[in-house]
């Protein structure tokens, strides 16, 4: 007997179980991407009672699918995050069907025995069944695709990942499904946007280390390092990418202590127009004002620092290939360098 509609909210406790007894529930094989028409791969597992896959989705920075390890950018919308989670296509219907037949060959195991069947029959009756679907929808394969939810690799460990809890859903080829959290292109670009390898915010300084009370310290950052860095995030099969762009807009500096004076005041240096920050210092400008920099006014004290914190924001824009696009939350990425601030000493004759 078939498990009825009732009984499969019985699924999450018992898939819970398993999961946490049992490896992955894994498929790999062909299939018609929803827009695309080009074969595919696709892996997917059972959690909390809902079947996942493995996001399809690649990157590549600046036209390369090499990756580098930097920092990754914070929103200045502290209320704003990319996406943990999304559905994209990922099974076709022969994939669902051997989905299913995978989850009952667990019974073999010790201390499972009945749930593989228990478990295969609550998916069948959603799947094969009528409820909604029929044998899977074998009859439409390669007419479209089911689409399941994934997690943002980068945000795994989010509550908010396993927000997207509904079931794999079929959509036909071509089709744009009624789902809020359904990849899209701005899902493809906010997905890039955790992609973003800025590089590290090591600011230069002069003095460097060490510095003087009332002294300027001349602050830069290098134009080479710091310029416009893209990332594209696309949908193999399908045509369908998104490319995300940050570029450098200021730095700001916190000495550290309230005993300092920061160039400009507000402590916001703007990009020139060459693409650099700051300005290198010069011999014999020691007592000039610095157009990006600070002055301490008190000594750190014997075997002390103060936390001198460089942070650059980054303006963030976003283009794709169905001709949508626009802006993105300005992304900060920071670092703190330790400045030891000695009394200038002078001897009295």
């Amino acid at each position: 007997m078939r498990p009825t509609a009732s009984r499969r909210f019985l699924l999450v406790p018992v898939l819970a179980l398993a999961v946490s007894a049992v490896p992955s529930v894994a498929v790999a094989g062909g299939g018609r991407d929803a827009g695309g028409g080009t074969e595919g791969s696709s892996s997917g597992s059972a959690q909390d009672g809902v079947i996942r896959a493995e996001t399809k989705v690649t990157t590549s920075v600046n036209g390369s699918s090499q990756r580098t390890t930097t920092g990754t950018l914070s929103p200045e919308n502290s209320n704003w995050t990319p996406p943990a989670c999304w559905y994209e296509p990922a099974f076709s219907p022969k994939e669902i069907e051997k989905t299913v037949k995978l989850w009952r060959s667990i019974d073999g195991l010790p201390f499972l025995s009945g749930i593989g069947d228990f478990v295969g029959d609550s998916l069948d009756a959603y799947y094969k069944d009528g409820d909604p679907y029929k044998n899977y929808n074998l009859d439409k394969e390669g007419k479209g695709m089911f689409w399941a939810a994934v997690k943002n690799p980068n945000r795994k460990d989010d509550p908010a990942a396993n927000s997207c809890n509904k079931q794999p859903f079929w959509v036909d080829e071509g089709a744009v499904p009624d789902e809020p959290l359904a990849l899209t292109p701005k899902v493809l670009a906010e997905y890039a946007y955790d992609e973003l390898p800025v590089p590290d915010t090591e600011i230069t300084m002069a003095p460097a280390g060490t510095t003087k009370v009332n002294l300027p310290t001349w602050v830069w950052l290098d134009k080479a390092r710091f310029k416009k860095i893209s990332v594209t995030a696309s949908l193999p099969g399908t045509g369908l990418s998104a490319t995300t762009t940050a570029e450098p807009v200021s730095l700001h500096i916190d000495p550290g202590t309230s005993d300092a004076r920061t160039y400009p005041a507000s402590g916001e240096c703007g990009i020139n127009a060459d693409g650099s920050i700051g300005e290198p210092y010069e011999k014999g400008r020691a007592n000039d004002t610095p157009p990006c920099g600070v002055t301490y006014l008190r000594a750190s004290g014997s075997d002390g620092s103060y936390p001198l914190q460089a942070t650059v924001t980054w303006q963030i824009t976003w283009t794709s290939t169905t001709g949508e696009g626009g802006d993105l939350p300005d992304g900060t990425f920071g670092a703190t360098q330790d400045v030891t601030v000695q009394e200038i000493q002078s001897v009295n004759r």
